[in-house]
């Protein structure tokens, strides 16, 4: 599908060009392959010479630039003449600081897909006035982990001012994660938060477990509480009194296993056979709603995820500007279906 045939999300710009840093790493390179799928010119970055290369080689039209997060001067320069930058270099406890900043100095827009809690935490506390002073939007966490979660709960809210609880249930057939999840994890050290009356509290040690009754094909899947980004994104705007994410416990053994391999291509776009399930209830008294997502390789879906968001930033089709989150800038039911069916499987109804 070429940028026109998205109608309304396609950009209202001359500059096409978009700094991918990262560029050459899983998500990175399905972030490069949608950019160029919606016509846009991706400016492929990051900090190894060897690995950029690989990847120019496989693009030689494409620009190269090498940047280091050490060194502010070839971030500036990684992002010069570009509209936007996407950072698909983690962990973001490491790289979102500085890539913003070098953003805000070029006033282009920043996106990222970061699931650490505190890396997006840091980014609504500490980046908030410089992003609106620059007159940009910076949208972390705009991926499977984060963002889709966010949409999908602001999407089952459908107008309501406030809920009592919101519950987010993720469910995966398997989980092989890349060489980026698992030096995330080894990084990500801080404890992990959730939403308790109303204030983020951390989260109970030994995480709570329950059941979650999905839909076919999964249906009932025994849960551990794993709150992950979604909780600083809807936290920031929606008003809930209890906010709680929970994971079928499969996936995780997988994920903790260190002999679990990589993910391995298993179609022409490069996903891998892994199916997700995610869904959001939100009650309020009650009454409750739920919006479902599901579709294959959490690690792909990003890609539409977060060059959708861009797209619409950079049309000027974001309500906000400054830190935001998916569903407060966008109309969430909207965002999601542009996505389907081709990347996701959607049902938001009341239960």
């Amino acid at each position: 599908m070429t940028a026109a045939a998205h109608g309304a999300g396609a950009p209202v710009t001359a500059n096409r060009a978009v700094t991918v840093f990262g560029a050459y790493g899983h998500t990175g390179r399905f972030v490069v392959a949608e950019l160029l799928r919606r016509g846009w010119t991706p400016i492929l970055s990051g900090r190894d010479p060897d690995k950029l290369a690989a990847l120019g080689a496989e693009h030689p039209t494409l620009e190269l630039r090498i940047a280091s997060i050490d060194d502010a001067a070839s971030l500036d320069r990684a992002l010069d003449g570009a509209v936007a930058v996407i950072n698909c270099a983690g962990p973001f406890l490491d790289t979102a600081t500085p890539v913003i900043e070098a953003a805000l100095r070029a006033r282009v827009h920043y996106l990222d897909p970061a699931a650490e809690q505190r890396a997006v935490l840091d980014v609504f506390e500490q980046q908030t006035p410089a992003a609106r002073n620059a007159g940009v939007a910076v949208l972390p966490g705009m991926a499977f982990y984060g963002g889709l979660a966010d949409l999908l709960a602001t999407a089952a809210m459908d107008g309501w001012p406030q809920a009592d609880a919101i519950d987010i249930g993720v469910a995966l057939d398997s989980w092989h994660p890349t060489a980026g999840t698992r030096l995330t994890g080894q990084r990500n050290h801080y404890r992990r938060l959730v939403v308790s009356d109303g204030k983020l509290e951390p989260l109970a040690d030994p995480a709570p477990t329950r059941d979650w009754n999905f839909p076919a094909p999964f249906d009932t899947q025994p849960m551990v509480a794993l709150p992950l980004s979604e909780t600083i994104t809807i936290s920031r705007h929606l008003r809930v009194r209890e906010l709680h994410s929970y994971m079928n416990l499969a996936p995780l053994q997988e994920l903790r296993n260190p002999d679990t391999p990589a993910p391995v291509a298993s179609d022409a776009q490069g996903r891998s056979a892994q199916r997700f399930m995610m869904e959001a209830v939100v009650r309020n008294g009650t009454e409750l709603r739920s919006a479902v997502a599901s579709g294959r390789d959490i690690y792909a879906v990003t890609a539409p995820l977060i060059v959708e968001a861009m797209e619409r930033i950079v049309a000027g089709r974001a309500h906000l500007s400054g830190v935001i989150t998916a569903g407060a800038a966008f109309d969430a039911r909207d965002f999601l279906a542009t996505l389907a069916p081709e990347h996701l499987q959607l049902d938001c109804v009341d239960v």
